[in-house]
């Protein structure tokens, strides 16, 4: 960002974190969980924020620390080396590709429903040529943008609870139904046991998946070391706070035994009480928070594809010149459109195995943050900034990665998601050895080797100012 520009703002911020966490996965992937954990699964949206409070904590404080356009990829690569920040980059960005792919499917699908006559393949490239499009404008333009989807999201969620709390107050008539505390009381608290709860995390934690956009937006924000901690703050109060209530909500309508994983629980639950008409909302919710959750996608992913090309982990084609990145944009855009057609092209196995690494490649990220933070605050010796640092330490960062680890260890004791591990550590795999066979390829040319880049924390990065030759500006500076 140019100096002397406002850049993004708190709010901007926050609708944009808001706007990718709250999608599909919290509307339709919330009754896996349920079906797992039954009205425990309340108890897993706690640990899950939790979680989310460590992960968060431990990015806002290398944030603050340096504010990097490829933020957990660059502090990542801080870390452990430029191998591991090429690996986790591009485990991240195609992880990323593939599910966006995936989901601009289903908002075709959705779509289709209104307009049947158009082919489901022109849908999907539509939709992802438009959100492309959009993340051109800038992220100004596209933070208002994306605060109004947001924001409509985020009143469907809490319409729901209004609506619910109404019913069970019998305030609201219709069905025969009973609703309310008893409808909680009546049920077994843990059906599935310890277990049931750990076979729920999963899918808990994808429907709190996509803060970590926060972080590659820091470099466009104005004044990050205020208006980071802050978004970060609010983002976790309203997701966690909304999140939790809805589940509560839901539980006064509805047994979690008549829960179905084909049909939203929402939408299961307000039917039962005469408001058949919650399907077709809940069919507008539903594209508007998979097209919402796409912009605030690409707009992390062209960052992330611009972070790696400043790094010369791309071809030098790829690297952008502008505040915005263009290229990146495109190629993301480009590489979602290859997605969307081999889903089309792939027998219909292969192309799940491949789409179902996304869950791998988020949880993956959130591990290699708190692994990233706990090694350079090690190295540091200290908090990283004087203030927003996390609490705990290094007690809650060993709670947390292990926390994680126990996640995706699960991964293959829930239905559907063993082949998202297994493509997930073949990406990891893949990519650190293209970045072997790279490095082996310029040691055989002869060139030299590039320093480790170094965390600048405020009084190293001021220490480095004060010693600077005159004459020399921080413009001159990349």
């Amino acid at each position: 960002m140019k100096q002397g520009e406002k850049g993004l703002s708190v709010w901007h911020l926050t609708m944009l974190a808001l706007g990718t966490v709250v999608g599909g996965s919290f509307f339709l992937g919330t009754s896996v969980a349920i079906r797992a954990a039954g009205p425990s699964v309340i108890l897993a949206y706690v640990i899950g924020g939790i979680l989310v409070y460590f992960i968060l904590s431990a990015l806002s404080e290398m944030t603050v620390a340096s504010p990097a356009a490829g933020s957990f990829r660059t502090y990542t690569e801080q870390a452990f080396g430029k191998g591991a920040g090429f690996t986790v980059g591009w485990v991240y960005w195609t992880g990323l590709v593939l599910a966006m792919s995936s989901e601009a499917t289903a908002a075709s699908i959705l779509l289709r429903g209104w307009f049947p006559r158009l082919p489901l393949g022109l849908l999907g490239a539509a939709i992802i040529i438009a959100v492309t499009l959009l993340n051109l404008l800038g992220a100004a333009r596209l933070s208002r943008l994306e605060s109004g989807l947001a924001a409509f999201k985020l009143l469907a969620i809490a319409g729901f609870i209004l609506i619910a709390v109404s019913i069970a107050a019998g305030l609201w008539s219709g069905g025969q139904q009973n609703a309310g505390v008893q409808v909680l009381q009546g049920q077994t608290w843990m059906p599935g046991g310890i277990a049931g709860i750990a076979g729920s995390m999963l899918m808990v934690m994808f429907t709190y998946a996509g803060f970590e956009v926060l972080g590659l937006a820091a470099s466009e924000a104005g004044n990050p070391g205020v208006t980071i901690p802050k978004a970060i703050r609010y983002t976790l109060v309203l997701l966690v706070g909304l999140y939790i209530s809805a589940i509560v909500a839901l539980f006064l309508l509805l047994p979690a035994a008549a829960v179905s994983e084909q049909v939203s629980p929402f939408v299961t639950a307000l039917s039962r009480f005469g408001l058949g008409w919650a399907g077709n909302v809940m069919n507008v919710v539903l594209v508007s928070a998979i097209l919402s959750t796409m912009l605030a996608s690409v707009f992390g992913l062209g960052r992330m594809l611009r972070s790696l090309a400043e790094e010369g982990h791309t071809p030098a084609w790829m690297r952008d010149r502008t505040d915005i990145p263009y290229r990146g944009i495109l190629i993301s855009g480009g590489a979602m459109l290859a997605g969307l057609g081999l889903g089309m092209l792939l027998p219909q196995g292969v192309y799940l195995f491949l789409v179902s690494s996304e869950g791998f490649s988020l949880l993956f990220s959130y591990l290699i943050i708190m692994a990233s933070h706990y090694r350079l605050r090690k190295r540091h010796g200290s908090p990283l900034t004087a203030r927003h640092g996390l609490r705990g330490y290094p007690y809650t960062s060993w709670l947390a990665i292990a926390g994680l680890l126990v996640i995706l260890a699960s991964m293959p004791l829930i239905p559907g998601q063993g082949g998202g591990l297994a493509a997930g550590i073949t990406l990891v795999v893949f990519f650190a050895a293209v970045y072997a066979a790279g490095r082996l390829r310029r040691r055989a040319g002869g060139q030299r080797r590039v320093p480790k880049p170094q965390l600048l924390v405020p009084a190293a990065r001021a220490q480095m100012e004060a010693g600077e030759e005159p004459g020399t500006s921080s413009g001159e500076h990349r």
